[in-house]
């Protein structure tokens, strides 16, 4: 397939070419006709991309601060190091697409090939969307004109939320693409409309959809118009759809409207407010959010859970299925909106007219869609790729933001050989497999898993599938590197061992079979590994306090699920849960552990917990997982009592000893969680056959960790 990306670190607009992404559980595969570009959004997000660092700041002030706060904490490096991976991330352009239903998956019933759709997809001749963004175009509807659905239903959703009646009068402020899409549903509503904007051919355009109009660029105040067409009343509302800094649309919606009146942010304003403008006429403001109920909620646009109709009349869904309806009414008309139309493969010189060009509205790309027969599911990156046999040759499953960021770097510099990266969208394995020197992209993990080339697999993925990927590559025969933790649950766990075990069994005697190892980079991390060497002669029991500020995370978040994510315990904390064990040196004989209590009107999760761990040896240590603690506070704290001494570090930057012979301090410029030195492991455990980490501590580590989080839940149900 073929998709449209923004760099936003350099300002291009390209097209890159990555395999089709495979159909998965209540999603619909498109073939793409139709898509609108956003003119609004679109020509700022390619703005942003275009400005300096310093205009990108500017622009992002809230930004700004997030990364000052990380310099205090983690370190000037280690922060540019993090801007400039952010940035160098292309983003995806476009969601207003039309094309015809390649396949559906289980669970998106009323859908079926052949189908013609909407959906809120990006611009790519493929794509997959969940079956709860999709929606059927009527027969009489053609495609040019459905691709403006998602876009209308963004100003249906402001308009639901001021709840016009006939006969009202509403002023519409930003007379650009959603603003005049705005102004013909408030019409079919029954309302009378002002429209204001500095542009007269747009409000041309207005005026021909039957809206009054005001230009405050040839000198007519907006105030003076509004009350003149509110007859002296005041207005019922105002729809903000502009997109400026300036605060004038909120300050004179409130001036405009009457007594009770209603303001509706679509767009984007300034929100500097005089309260005095809103408290003596008692005056709503909401922010509109995007095209209805149901939008960023997880469980309606990933697992396709419909809000019931009797509850929640119109959701995501339901508005693109209105919008398309008044579409096919002729009460919503699209035609004089398109001005540009362009050869999806001119998809440059489209981006080009868009910033040159600021009176285009409907830009349209038109696409040539590819077959199901032709599409495929991996793509070169490298040409004559060659291997040493002998070293590990790896295959990555997964390319999220810490793979991209941290592990594929890490396999990089540590002179991994890379085939094969497999992502379920493919664009992402192609903008971080290009970049690594990979092989071929791949949205395939089967055919992946019996390439022989491929002898080690990184599996870098969401926590619910990692017990699955790793039985299935050792399976395969494949060397496991898995990104934390190795399971979420004690079936898994199970699973894993059992599929290690046989093929261990299966390696016959006298032959090394496939590691499995986790990726527990801090006990790799140079400052925690001169902890080891300094404890390792101390032969009685040792006392460890690990303080994790980890940051609140919404109990919406999926590291919070405990069937996506296994929450936070499990998908983090046994991070230090190894830590502590690798420091001690002795098994984990008992396990305590104690979660903050109910609050009214709190939501309280279980990353607000202490774990108490007993080990073998006698030593003891208490982690302390906290999610309510301040962002300037370091992060991690690792404190170590033994034999009249003490070792504390500090975010993994400052190492202190107190009471250590020839000892005192090593300190690093640039924090080091170790990410460099796991990876090197592994790779070294795979050419020489010893494991880097003994696979009984990794599976005692999962074992222990899911029954600390166990006895967590355990008391949350008793709250």
């Amino acid at each position: 397939m073929k998709q449209i990306l923004q760099d936003m670190g350099q300002g291009a607009t390209y097209i890159a070419e990555a395999p089709a992404p495979s159909v998965s559980h209540g999603s619909v595969l498109i073939g793409t006709t139709t898509s609108l570009i956003s003119a609004g959004t679109e020509r700022m997000l390619v703005g942003f991309g275009k400005a300096s660092y310093l205009d990108k700041a500017r622009q992002q002030p809230e930004k700004v601060k997030m990364v000052l706060e990380k310099v205090r904490t983690d370190g000037l490096m280690t922060t540019i190091d993090a801007v400039k991976s952010k940035l160098a991330q292309p983003l995806p352009l476009g969601y207003c697409n039309v094309g015809v239903v390649i396949e559906a998956g289980a669970g998106a019933a009323g859908f079926k090939p052949g189908d013609r759709v909407v959906s809120n997809g990006p611009h790519a001749d493929v794509v997959k969307v969940a079956k709860n963004l999709v929606a059927r175009i009527p027969d009489g509807v053609d495609d040019e004109s459905a691709s403006f659905v998602v876009v209308a239903s963004i100003g249906l959703q402001g308009i639901r939320l001021a709840q016009p009646t006939l006969g009202e009068c509403f002023v519409v402020t930003g007379a650009g693409l959603i603003g005049l899409l705005t102004v013909q549903l408030l019409r079919a509503q029954g309302c009378r409309v002002l429209a204001i904007d500095f542009d007269n051919a747009k409000l041309a355009l207005a005026r021909q959809f039957g809206a009054d109009t005001c230009n405050p660029a040839i000198g007519e105040d907006p105030i003076a118009a509004a009350m003149a067409f509110s007859r002296g009343q005041g207005v019922d509302g105002v729809i903000i759809t502009a997109s400026t800094q300036s605060n004038d649309p909120v300050t004179q919606g409130a001036r405009m409207c009457r007594k009770r009146g209603r303001i509706i942010l679509v767009g984007v304003s300034g929100l500097e407010l005089n309260r005095a403008d809103f408290y003596e006429k008692e005056l709503s403001f909401q922010v509109s959010c995007s095209y209805g109920p149901g939008r960023y909620d997880p469980s309606y646009e990933e697992k396709g859970q419909d809000y019931p109709l009797g509850f929640v009349r119109w959701t995501e869904q339901r508005n693109f299925e209105a919008v398309l309806d008044m579409l096919a009414s002729k009460q919503l008309d699209v035609a004089p909106l398109i001005t540009h139309r362009f050869a999806f493969e001119d998809a440059e010189q489209a981006y080009a007219s868009l910033t040159a060009d600021k009176s285009g509205l409907g830009i349209l790309l038109q696409y040539k869609s590819p077959r199901a027969g032709r599409m495929a599911t991996s793509v070169p990156l490298k040409a004559d790729a060659r291997f040493e046999p002998q070293r590990p040759v790896l295959g990555f499953i997964g390319a999220g933001n810490y793979a991209s960021r941290m592990l594929i770097p890490a396999f990089k510099a540590a002179g991994g050989q890379f085939h094969t990266i497999v992502t379920a969208g493919g664009i992402n394995g192609v903008i971080h497999g290009e970049k690594a020197g990979f092989a071929e992209a791949s949205t395939d993990v089967t055919a992946m898993l019996a390439n022989r080339e491929i002898n080690s697999v990184a599996i870098v993925t969401r926590h619910d599938t990692h017990a699955r990927f790793v039985a299935q590559a050792l399976q395969a025969g494949k060397h496991v590197f898995v990104e934390k933790p190795l399971a979420i649950d004690l079936d898994g766990l199970a699973a894993v061992e059992a599929a290690y075990g046989l093929a261990h069994a299966g390696a016959g005697a006298g032959r090394g079979g496939p590691q499995v190892m986790v990726g527990f980079n801090r006990r790799f991390a140079p400052q925690v590994q001169k902890m080891k060497a300094l404890l390792a002669p101390v032969k009685e029991p040792k006392s460890f306090i690990m303080t994790m500020n980890a940051g609140a995370i919404p109990a919406t978040h999926w590291t919070q699920d405990e069937a996506s994510g296994g929450g936070r315990i499990i998908g983090e904390a046994c991070h230090f849960i190894d830590l502590m064990r690798f420091l001690a040196g002795s098994p984990i004989v008992s396990i305590q552990a104690r979660r903050m209590g109910a609050s009214p009107g709190v939501a309280i999760t279980e990353d607000k917990a202490a774990i108490t761990l007993g080990f073998a040896d006698g030593s003891f240590g208490t982690i302390m997982y906290l999610a309510n603690g301040a962002a300037s506070f370091p992060k991690e704290r690792v404190e170590v009592f033994a034999a009249g001494r003490v070792l504390q570090l500090d975010n993994f930057r400052k190492l202190t000893g107190y009471g250590w012979p020839g000892f005192s301090k090593m300190n690093l410029w640039k924090q080091d969680k170790g990410q460099a030195g796991c990876a090197a492991a592994f790779l070294k455990a795979v050419e020489s056959g010893v494991p880097a980490i003994p696979s009984a501590e990794i599976f005692e580590v999962a074992r222990v960790t899911i029954e600390a989080a166990s006895i967590l839940r355990q008391q949350q149900d008793a709250y």
